[in-house]
């Protein structure tokens, strides 16, 4: 667990996991955990996205943990965060779910009614959990969620991008980029989409597609509880993937809060901006807040709130 040291950070994380370490981490990338004193009747796992860090997570657990009164486990991806990033070469997708796994072991501890939800690849690995793991048996809270690239009419680029990543292709682009910076100004994220990790996100759309075909096989609904936010003019994860996951759930089940295009893909889950480190007073941010924040979280709530008389 872990109250000391950077806010909420998560020392038992860097004991199971010796490819990272505190000191390696970026302040506000490290994983967090935020646990009541006597455990809470529900847990929520919060998955950060592609490239970024749980700090993109935060205002949701936040949320979760103050104002409904949940345990929250922020888990940092492997191959992300880092001080000193080497790019995403020898991480597999295996990594991202032992590191998901590890948290869902940890909230197993304390109770039995455990929810997930991420951001963008984040949250491809959210659906991909509840879909394989039954100690997921709470509800799935998707925000920007990567289950389909968006890109080109009717997401045709962005089809294609998906093949393209889990081709030889990828790993050619990938050591092109090599000798390319990964830190930037940004404080919690990569500079760049890795290609490492991208071929990784083509191998878990893969994945998330063969179980939404599996449930349209076999004509029932994907059982677990749905909440979703995403922007009409994400240029990064199609809405047709959010769309696809829906159809194939029992539609009392789901409820989808739309952003207007104004609010970029990661900008989903913020409620304020990020702004470069040793930034300028007068200097605009890096990433902007969402200024429908609030509205969601609202929206979430309502949504939670039903979920004990499901």
């Amino acid at each position: 667990m872990g109250q000391t040291g950077r806010d909420h950070e998560w020392f038992d994380y860097y004991n199971t996991f010796a490819y990272v370490a505190a000191d390696g981490v970026r302040d506000g990338s490290h994983p967090q955990v935020f646990e009541h004193d006597q455990p809470a009747d529900k847990a929520i796992i919060l998955v950060h996205g592609l490239t970024d860090s749980p700090h993109f997570m935060r205002a949701i657990a936040d949320f979760f943990h103050s104002q409904l009164g949940y345990d929250v486990y922020l888990p940092l991806l492997r191959g992300h965060g880092l001080r000193k990033p080497a790019g995403m070469t020898k991480v597999r997708l295996k990594d991202w779910k032992a590191n998901i796994a590890f948290a869902l072991e940890k909230a197993s501890t304390r109770t039995n009614h455990i929810s997930i939800g991420g951001l963008s690849a984040g949250g491809a690995l959210s659906f991909y959990t509840a879909a394989t793991d039954n100690r997921i048996t709470g509800s799935v809270y998707l925000f920007s969620a990567a289950l389909d690239i968006a890109g080109g009419i009717g997401g045709l680029w962005g089809e294609v991008a998906e093949r393209l990543l889990r081709t030889p292709v990828a790993r050619v682009l990938e050591r092109l980029e090599q000798n390319k910076p990964l830190i930037n100004a940004n404080p919690f994220r990569y500079a760049r989409m890795d290609k490492g990790g991208a071929i990784q996100l083509g191998r878990l759309i893969k994945d998330t597609d063969r179980i939404m075909a599996g449930y349209n096989q076999q004509k029932a609904p994907f059982p677990k509880r749905i909440f979703a936010a995403h922007s009409e003019g994400d240029h990064a994860a199609h809405i047709d993937g959010i769309k696809a996951l829906f159809d194939i759930a029992d539609p009392e089940k789901c409820t989808l809060f739309t952003i207007p295009k104004a609010v970029s893909h990661a900008s989903v889950v913020l409620k304020e901006p990020i702004y470069a480190a040793n930034c300028a007073p007068e200097d605009p941010p890096l990433e902007e807040a969402n200024p429908l924040f609030d509205e969601m979280m609202a929206a979430l709530a309502a949504f939670e709130k039903e979920e004990q008389f499901a």
